[in-house]
């Protein structure tokens, strides 16, 4: 089976390389100092399930020699997925699935846009991995899973053969829910609070869950993000805060969320993606969302003046 990583981060360098691993057919898409180590020297995963070196790895920057593919699994951050999927046109057969590994809402749709709705699958990706280096990802916790399925929720063939092929891939749970769209937002309802409130009080995990204003925080952002879905008609689970919590009691006390790091680190973030994306859905259907219209109002201006910079290399 023939796949494409489009973004060969923490999340999709991590999941490619299990992939390759198992012996599928992997291209990793990438460039500059990164994809010079890949090409040299493998791509390195250094992992709590286990460490893992792709040596020789397939990598290229141009996706337009990659041919056709399988799959692709869409790495990039959310600001990047639509000029992304432009760019992997070339890839894409009649029979070509793209799996988002976003940490928004948004992203199946702005492939179907871009591609065609029949190419966008929906997804979730759990891990807390990053870049050390060039051609090195760490995997520090969080058991990495990902749930994947149809839009519509439907059984299908090409989700079928998604099964089996990271089932032979070690160091990876596939789960496959009855909606998929309620599990994104299951997903965002945690993810952007737990970025948000990370971004802000640029602590980790631990901190923020053992001091009761943050916990506080974060337990307020989960609520605005469940009345936003319920007024998007998405049957969260009544449950959907109290699972997200018991999930964040559960990682490591020194985790920290990729856009709490690319904020403190000055790179260009996924705030409109969350954050940003709840403040401007409350607004939309007349619901308020104090704490995430303060997180996003705290970090935009840092957020604009990043991208200006990232603009201007």
């Amino acid at each position: 089976m023939r796949f494409a990583v489009m973004g060969t981060g923490g999340a999709g360098g991590y999941f490619g390389a299990r992939l390759a691993e198992a012996g599928h057919d992997v291209t990793f898409i990438a460039r500059g100092a990164h994809l010079a180590a890949i090409r040299k020297d493998g791509l390195r995963i250094e992992s709590v399930n286990g460490d893992v070196t792709v040596n020789p790895a397939k990598a290229t920057d141009d996706p337009t020699t990659v041919g056709v593919v399988d799959y692709v699994l869409l790495g990039v951050k959310s600001w990047q997925v639509t000029e992304s999927a432009r760019a992997i046109e070339s890839m894409i057969g009649p029979e070509t699935a793209v799996l988002p590994l976003q940490n928004g809402v948004d992203a199946a749709d702005e492939i179907g846009f871009e591609l065609g709705s029949e190419h966008a699958l929906g997804g979730t990706a759990k891990i807390i991995s990053f870049l050390v280096g060039p051609g090195h990802i760490k995997h520090t916790g969080a058991a990495p899973t990902l749930e994947i399925g149809e839009l519509d929720s439907k059984p299908s063939p090409r989700v079928e053969a998604l099964r089996e092929a990271f089932e032979r891939a070690k160091g990876v749970a596939v789960h496959f829910p009855s909606d998929i769209r309620v599990a994104m937002w299951t997903k965002f309802l945690f993810i952007a609070s737990a970025s948000g409130v990370g971004a802000v009080t640029r602590a980790p995990i631990g901190l923020v869950r053992n001091t009761p204003e943050t916990r506080k925080l974060i337990v307020n952002a989960m609520r605005e993000i469940e009345r936003v879905a319920r007024a998007r008609t998405i049957k969260l689970s009544s449950e959907a805060v109290n699972n997200a919590m018991a999930y964040y009691d559960s990682l490591p006390f020194s985790g920290t969320t990729s856009m709490q790091r690319d904020i403190a680190e000055g790179r260009p973030s996924e705030l409109e993606s969350l954050s940003g994306a709840v403040a401007r859905l409350g607004v939309a259907l007349g619901i308020a969302t104090p704490t995430h219209t303060f997180i996003y109002h705290v970090l935009v201006l840092q957020e604009r003046l990043a991208r200006e910079r990232a603009a201007a290399r």
